[in-house]
């Protein structure tokens, strides 16, 4: 019996003692793990939140609803514990049964329909496209990625989206900058630096070997183009490199562009604003009424000698998600953004949006790794390349990927590259290569799946492995829901232990001249499962499910 199917068998005993009990779905069923396995496999808190709402004793009704489950084949105990809590332990062959639904189910075990109808967009890393990316964009890549994954696993129709912040000041100084290493002169002063800015140069002249005859301003706009598009480039190998992959490449420059018409879609966001009554003009200038939505000031969003602010391009960038039918949008932005979040929330007010539910603003802290060295090309960052040859992909999406987001960080660059338990991701990957070469030695013995009698794992071992495997769904749709990605990888360590503890109290293929047995087999089919789950969560953290070690 998996949650799900345990959850439907709690609502349906629970409807037959509440006639006037709303609608209820497998959903609203809040299964838990009991921290303390002599309390059961499950538990479950129903009671206490069905007798609010018809005005029941909570304890009366979670004795019947108990009652109830035990007049069903493989609940083997329900027993009402404290106020009006439900405490189901399964018989052996009714939990062991989620084994094969497990390795049956393949990749799709973990997934639901939780957000299922969720429409949303989630914009992350968003680097300016003048230089390689660095330790803090790394951070947003690994959680940023995660993120999109566990809500897609949890039924939500998700798109990710890396904003180009490709206009402005920053881009001619950029363009001014390659120029300037073309020349083998100086940057301009707030120029770019550093070894990249002359790998640039060299390969824009390899393009354009006519850059330096040309008149200016035609010089500065050809430099400027041509190293963004070798830049981005850059970026988006890098990333891939790090196994994130962006479905939308949003150009801010498109904001600023008219197109056909006579307007950009900055003029037509602020005529939006207006017709919603949350623009007004003051001494020459134009402002977004953002204190009516919780900012602590008004915003200008188009100043008195006509040029738009960044808030301008802001407003024009969330309309334009709305435009493209997303519901929700989630914004990751670093520690310095702080600001951003009672802006995009008025912003998102002033659309007609409601700031609490369309818009959300999650603010990532600072990391830094322990010894690692400041790029010899960049000069003043630590770069993606250069952890991701240092430390390896997994060890560094694993690493980054188990903490919570506004959690500061430092990571020991010692444990990470270790082949130990002491390393997490190792561990978690050693025991997934463990279930493929019990699988391998099984096969060498004449062990298959043929026979599977779920009542045969009967271990205390073999019982606290399977209510692990059977919490994935609800880890990963809590993870979806909380938007924390890391309670996936901190449950794959839990997995991992608790397959460890298996593995050495219990054997696949018999001993000596131990007769075959269905035991055997059926724990192969447990084995498998546990490698499936371990697969499955590793993939929703970007990172490989090795088969050797």
């Amino acid at each position: 019996m998996d949650p799900r199917a345990l959850a439907a068998l709690i609502r349906d005993s629970a409807a037959k003692h509440l006639a006037d009990a709303p609608a209820l779905t497998e959903d609203d069923i809040a299964l838990e793990r009991p921290k303390n396995r002599e309390h059961g496999d499950w538990a479950t808190s129903i009671a206490l939140k069905l007798a609010k709402v018809v005005g029941s004793n909570p304890r009366d009704l979670a004795t019947a609803i108990a009652s109830e489950l035990l007049a069903h084949d493989g609940i083997r105990s329900a027993e009402v514990a404290g106020p009006g809590f439900i405490n189901i332990t399964l018989d052996a062959g009714s939990a062991g049964e989620l084994v094969k639904t497990i390795v049956e189910a393949g990749e799709a075990y973990g997934t639901g329909t939780e957000l299922a109808g969720q429409v949303i967009n989630v914009e992350f890393v968003s680097a300016n496209p003048t230089g390689p990316l660095h330790i803090g964009h790394t951070r947003w890549a690994a959680l940023g990625d995660s993120l999109v994954r566990v809500l897609r696993a949890a039924g939500a129709s998700v798109t990710s989206e890396f904003y180009i912040n490709d206009q402005g000041v920053q881009m001619d100084k950029f363009g001014l900058s390659v120029i300037a290493a073309a020349q083998g002169s100086e940057p301009p002063e707030d120029g770019y630096q550093g070894d990249y800015i002359a790998e640039l140069a060299t390969r824009v002249l390899q393009r354009v070997p006519s850059l330096l005859d040309m008149p200016e301003p035609t010089r500065t706009g050809t430099a400027r183009d041509q190293a963004y598009e070798l830049q981005l480039g850059d970026i988006k190998d890098s990333l891939s490199r790090f196994n994130v992959d962006f479905d939308v490449w949003f150009s801010e420059r498109t904001l600023h562009d008219q197109g056909t018409g006579e307007t950009s879609p900055i003029d037509d966001s602020v005529e939006r604003l207006r017709a919603g009554g949350h623009v007004f003009d003051e001494e020459g200038a134009t402002w977004v009424r953002t204190t009516d939505f919780g900012d602590d000031k008004d915003r200008v969003i188009r100043r008195a000698n006509g040029a738009y602010t960044y808030f301008a391009a802001d407003a024009a960038y969330y309309l334009s998600k709305s435009d493209r039918g997303f519901w929700k949008k989630i914004y990751l932005l670093g520690a310095d953004h702080h600001g951003y979040i009672h802006r995009l929330k008025a912003l998102a007010g002033a659309a007609g949006d409601d700031p609490e539910v369309n818009v959300e603003i999650l603010i990532g802290q600072l990391v830094s790794i322990n010894g690692a060295k400041l790029s010899k090309r960049a000069g003043n960052i630590v770069e993606l390349d250069d952890l991701q040859a240092w430390l390896g992909t997994d060890s560094l999406r694993y690493s980054l990927g188990r903490y919570p987001a506004d959690s500061p960080l430092s990571l020991d660059p010692e444990i990470l590259t270790k082949r130990s338990n002491d390393n997490p991701v190792f561990y978690v990957q050693y025991a997934h290569a463990r279930t493929h070469q019990v699988a391998r030695n099984a096969l060498a013995a004449g062990v298959t799946r043929e026979t599977f009698e779920p009542g045969t794992l009967t271990h205390d071992t073999e019982s606290t492995l399977i209510a692990s495997l059977g919490d994935f769904p609800r880890v990963v749709a809590q993870a979806a829901e909380l938007r924390e990605p890391h309670r996936v990888a901190r449950y794959l360590e839990e997995v991992a232990s608790v397959y460890h503890r298996w593995y050495d109290a219990c054997r696949v293929t018999p001993q000596g001249d131990d007769p075959m047995e269905a035991v055997h087999g059926t724990r192969l089919w447990l084995n498998d499962a546990t490698g499936q789950v371990l697969r499955n969560g590793l993939a929703m953290l970007g990172v490989s499910a090795p088969e050797r070690m």
